[in-house]
């Protein structure tokens, strides 16, 4: 390689966007090249999405085993082994990164394990080499946000990324935030026998989604011996040789929670600073400091792109995915642009019970005034969710007034992620709440509790009457 190289398309990132945009853009016929620093894999793959999944599998398991006697067996004493969780997670993951490593030194890319900054708007420097480009893509992601509350110091708390890692259980955990990755974890270290407590800022947990979403998964932390406070103002922490206490304001009073670990899971944020982003001219959003791309995934420099998490769009795998993907075809293709829809956008909150969304929801329709109709029913109630011995929550839908299309779909309760596929497929072909109610249901499933909102609308759109 010279000092300096000329590629069509150079990816800054080699996680799941990064990857599927340099694929994309291959296959399209460019001269590609990827840079990342590593440890290669990326997010998902080592410290998001499936290790999470893969211990959140044992903590289900041991959830379920204490709740032998009422399935009818003898009751067992389940006792987690965090350290053995812990292996059989690094071994999966092991698979996993190894089979993305593979595909990233493909040699039909030019991969540089180095991180890449912005010397110019089609420059890069990367190590000692200064390299050219025609097109770029930002795929670097995001790391564990900082927020400034008195006394919470670096090092003294510890993020999703060391919560992955312990080996060695803590007596007590303080969990700072409400959204999915600080749930998850919360549930799992209550479950593996950790005393744990859960303040959030907002009214409820998971405060982007519809409440009556949330109430039953904070009504099943609770019941599980979790201290779950809402509708709290963080004041300050203070730490000493016996623990660490979080004091906060919640109804109106001053109270404090005293744990041996903060985990600090309020948020994320991009990971941009090194890029050196106002040497390429790219702006940057007023919310969180994301880069602001449009539709076409483009920045305010429209041959550099940004993709996956560090845009701040819908921090979600596929939809990373899908954006490299229509990143790449934009920055090659001479024709029509492809352009992002979130009309399916989808979010999957791995608790127990599991939340899933796909669509509008009922909050987002209210603020955009969009006319809905919408009808729900309960697990307690369906046959199938009871003889699983799985009660909690229900199933909702919304549907457009007049024509019946579905617009949104919603599940609190067992296998939503799973589940809300069905509601996924139907409204990719844009079908309506009387298409759902024609489609067979096998009984008695999960699954064909979708049938009973459905069948409720159906009888209030116009043609019913």
């Amino acid at each position: 390689m010279s000092p300096t190289t000329d590629f069509d398309v150079f990816v800054i990132g080699g996680g799941s966007a990064g990857y599927a945009a340099a694929n994309t853009a291959q296959e399209m016929g460019a001269r590609v090249a990827i840079a990342d620093p590593g440890p290669l894999g990326g997010l998902c793959i080592l410290r998001g999405c499936m290790p999470s999944k893969a211990i959140l599998r044992s903590s289900d398991v041991i959830a379920l085993m204490r709740r032998a006697s009422e399935f009818g067996l003898r009751p067992v004493d389940a006792q987690a082994d965090l350290s053995a969780i812990i292996d059989r997670k690094h071994k999966l993951i092991r698979e996993f990164a190894d089979y993305r490593i593979e595909q990233l030194k493909n040699p039909r890319f030019t991969l540089y394990e180095d991180g890449a900054s912005f010397v110019s708007p089609n420059e890069v420097r990367v190590g000692e080499r200064t390299l050219k480009a025609k097109t770029f893509i930002i795929a670097t992601g995001s790391i564990a946000g900082k927020y400034p509350v008195p006394g919470l110091i670096d090092g003294e708390y510890i993020t999703s990324d060391e919560a992955l890692e312990l080996r060695k259980a803590p007596e007590s955990m303080i969990v700072l935030g409400g959204g999915p990755v600080a749930l998850e974890l919360a549930q799992f270290y209550r479950r593996i026998g950790v005393r744990v407590a859960v303040v959030q800022r907002s009214v409820h947990i998971m405060s982007s989604g519809d409440e009556d979403l949330a109430r039953p998964v904070e009504a099943r932390l609770r019941e599980e011996g979790m201290q779950v406070f809402t509708d709290t103002r963080l004041l300050r922490v203070e730490a000493d040789g016996a623990g660490k206490r979080v004091f906060f304001t919640h109804a109106g009073e001053e109270k404090s929670v005293e744990g041996d670990v903060i985990l600090q899971a309020l948020g994320r944020r991009p990971n941009t600073e090194r890029l050196n982003l106002e040497a390429a001219g790219v702006e940057l959003s007023d919310n969180g400091g994301y880069i602001r791309v449009d539709p076409e995934m483009r920045t305010s420099q429209s041959h550099i792109f940004a993709v996956g998490d560090v845009n701040g769009l819908h921090e979600v795998v596929h939809t990373a995915i899908e954006q490299g993907e229509v990143a790449a075809h934009n920055a090659v293709s001479a024709q029509a642009a492809r352009r992002m829809d979130d009309r399916l956008k989808t979010t999957v909150v791995f608790t127990d019970p599991a939340v899933a969304s796909v669509g509008l929801t009922e909050k987002e329709c209210r603020a955009q005034n969009i006319p809905y109709l919408t009808a729900s029913y309960p697990f307690n109630d369906h046959g199938k969710s009871l003889c699983l011995g799985e009660p909690h929550g229900h199933v909702k839908l919304l549907c457009d007034p007049e024509t019946g299309e579905i617009i949104g779909g919603h599940i609190v309760g067992p296998e939503a992620g799973e589940l809300i596929h069905s509601i996924i497929a139907t409204m990719y072909f844009r079908g309506t709440v009387g298409d759902l109610l024609k489609i067979p249901h096998y009984h008695p499933t999960l699954s064909e509790i979708l049938t009973y909102p459905a069948e409720e609308l159906a009888e209030k759109l116009p043609q019913a009457k």
